[in-house]
């Protein structure tokens, strides 16, 4: 009788065991199935985060690039430029836009195909104020002078008279109201002027 309990124990011991074996084992796999879904999930989930940003660098690109082909289609292409070359001859300066001064063309006009003007340009009269001295200014997109010889005083909004002498420089931003006030008689100055043809008015005062 003893011995049958005893092997009735072992046998509910052994079938105890197998139980909690067998239950290990199911909540491993259910682990290993639920991390496998994790895992997949999070990989789907990256994919599509990846293709979202692609898609949306694409159209970031779409958006960039038809402003820049259409600045480029709306822009008009000019002429290849020319080589100028145009060495001293005292009979190319020619009368211009002031009486009292002579000017002679450096040939960009035309090389530039309209691009740009650079002339030199002397004064061939004394000042007299009440012809030179009028405040004016230049419809340009720029526009730079230099002293070649002699001197002359201008007058620049903003900055009051400047005396430039042989070697200055100066820029005249667009429309600034400016005037000459005076100038040596040898004075002599290089313009550099965009575009070729520009507008100049005259104001009162």
């Amino acid at each position: 009788m003893a011995k049958a309990k005893a092997k009735t124990a072992k046998a509910r011991s052994a079938a105890k065991s197998a139980a909690r074996k067998t239950s290990t084992r199911k909540t491993s796999s259910r682990r290993k199935v639920a991390a496998r879904a994790t895992s997949a999930r999070r990989k789907s989930s990256a994919k599509s985060s990846v293709k979202s940003a692609a898609k949306s660098a694409r159209k970031v690109a779409r958006k960039v690039a038809k402003p820049k082909a259409a600045r480029a289609a709306a822009k008009p292409k000019r002429p290849p430029q020319k080589v100028a070359i145009s060495h001293y001859n005292n009979a190319d300066f020619e009368s211009g836009l002031r009486t009292y001064a002579q000017y002679r063309d450096l040939g960009i006009v035309e090389a530039s195909n309209g691009m740009a003007r650079a002339h030199v340009l002397r004064f061939v009269e004394p000042c007299d104020p009440d012809v030179v001295s009028k405040l004016h200014f230049h419809d340009t997109e720029f526009q730079m002078v230099y002293v070649l010889k002699g001197w002359v005083k201008t007058e620049l909004e903003g900055e009051g008279e400047v005396t430039m002498r042989q070697g200055s420089a100066w820029t005249q931003p667009p429309k600034i109201k400016h005037k000459i006030n005076d100038y040596s008689e040898d004075a002599e100055l290089l313009e550099i002027v965009l575009p070729a043809d520009f507008e100049t008015v005259e104001l009162a005062g």
